[in-house]
């Protein structure tokens, strides 16, 4: 196994074979490779947090890896930026699901030296993917990623979790169906620091500034959000490449302004205390797993549950006490 030096070296170097090496550490469930990990983390923590964090999401169809890439190749060679893209996928850890997909139609940003794509391992063991795209995350920021972008698969649970991890949540939305408020949890909603409708070109464009006008009519019914920032609709096409500059300007309006504020940091400080509390529980349930008596009782019990001679109440007293 490669040294701490060579990866901490190699990573501030910005060498993405390195930093996908050090990514495929923290992902590791081998114990010497967690035992790396952690001294990893630790020694790179004061070359993060100086990016933006965005997430971005959007309903089955909307689009989201054309714009990813459409958007991601305008912030590298217009506004000279490095950004880096991971993507969250909770599909099966055999198929990755869809990440391989995505990642071969954001074909700018994976031939871009100034990019970097990067999908998250499936999380169904412990440990989770939002866990592991956390740490992915700070070793982008530690490599000189300006722009951090987490991806989720779609509108569903990956949501908040995402929403817990980055400064900036980007909801992209469709037009033209005549219910645009229809098949979107308000939850989501309020989670959103802009709503960008996509695929607003040709015969879709009075159909997207309808729908501009009800998304904002919806927001104003939202309670103000507590930092003070009113949430914008703009429209977008991510195939034209028109309105990229738009929605940058609201994301590098809204960085600005949360750090002026303190409010950014105060936001990210909450996130690491969310984070911390998620990685002991992942912790402890991994550990109270692995008990030998756990391990010798557990399927006697499920079945003894499942046949109704014993209370679920029970059952955990049973093998916790």
């Amino acid at each position: 196994m490669e040294s701490l030096s060579y990866y901490k070296e190699g990573i501030r170097k910005g060498d993405r074979v390195i930093l996908s090496r050090a990514i495929t550490l923290v992902e590791s469930k081998n114990a010497v490779h967690q035992k790396m990990a952690e001294e990893l983390l630790d020694s790179i923590l004061p070359d993060t947090g100086k990016s933006i964090r965005l997430g971005i999401t959007g309903v089955p169809g909307v689009g989201k890896s054309t714009f990813i890439d459409s958007f991601g190749s305008y912030l590298t060679d217009v506004k000279s930026k490095k950004i880096a893209v991971l993507s969250i996928d909770p599909s099966s850890s055999r198929s990755r699901g869809s990440i391989l997909g995505d990642k071969t139609r954001m074909d700018r940003l994976s031939r871009n030296k100034n990019a970097y794509v990067r999908p998250s391992p499936a999380g169904t063991q412990l440990g989770g993917v939002a866990h592991k795209t956390r740490e992915s995350m700070l070793l982008c920021e530690a490599a000189g990623y300006e722009i951090i972008i987490v991806e989720t698969v779609g509108v569903g649970q990956s949501e908040t979790s995402v929403r817990d991890m980055v400064d900036f949540f980007l909801l992209l939305m469709l037009a033209g169906g005549g219910d645009e408020l229809q098949g979107i949890k308000r939850g989501i909603m309020e989670m959103a620091d802009m709503v960008l409708i996509n695929k607003v070109d040709g015969d879709n464009e009075k159909a997207g500034k309808q729908a501009k006008s009800a998304y904002q009519n919806a927001l104003h019914l939202f309670p103000a959000n507590t930092n003070n920032w009113v949430v914008p609709v703009e429209t977008v096409s991510a195939i034209k490449e028109v309105g990229l500059d738009s929605a940058w300007q609201q994301i590098d309006r809204y960085n600005d302004q949360q750090r002026k504020t303190g409010w950014l940091n105060a936001m990210r400080s909450q996130q690491y205390l969310t984070w911390f509390h998620e990685a002991l529980r992942q912790k402890l349930e991994g550990d109270f797993y692995q008990q030998t008596k756990v391990q010798a009782n557990i399927k006697e019990v499920e079945q003894k549950i499942a046949d109704g001679s014993l209370s679920v109440r029970g059952a955990v007293q049973l093998l916790t006490s």
